[in-house]
């Protein structure tokens, strides 16, 4: 039953607890869409990732990110969708592992 509530809860929201491989991540949405990138743990990772929503025009009402084990996870919540060939841009940075964009209420 909990592992079903965690993989439930990670599928609607994005927020993780109890990883094997993954940091606990869990923040509150605020944004209109969320984004969650998994990246190999290395440097200016979040400032790539937050230069392409900002060239983009693309306000972020919160961020968390974390790390374990080599592997970060970032938990991006923002004001407004993005396009396609940004999701695009993001999975191309070198490192990206993976992006996944969640819609729906807050």
């Amino acid at each position: 039953m909990m592992a079903a509530t965690q993989l439930k809860t990670f599928l609607e929201t994005g927020n993780i607890s109890r990883s094997v491989n993954f940091p606990d991540c869990s923040l509150e949405r605020t944004g209109k869409v969320r984004l969650t990138v998994s990246n190999f743990n290395i440097p200016n990772m979040v400032g790539q990732i937050t230069s392409i929503l900002a060239e983009e025009k693309i306000n972020i009402s919160d961020l968390l990110n974390r790390h374990k084990d080599g592997i970060a996870y970032n938990i991006i919540d923002l004001d407004t969708d993005l396009s396609a060939e940004a999701l695009q841009r993001i999975q191309g940075i070198e490192g990206v592992i993976r992006v996944r964009k969640i819609e729906g209420e807050r």
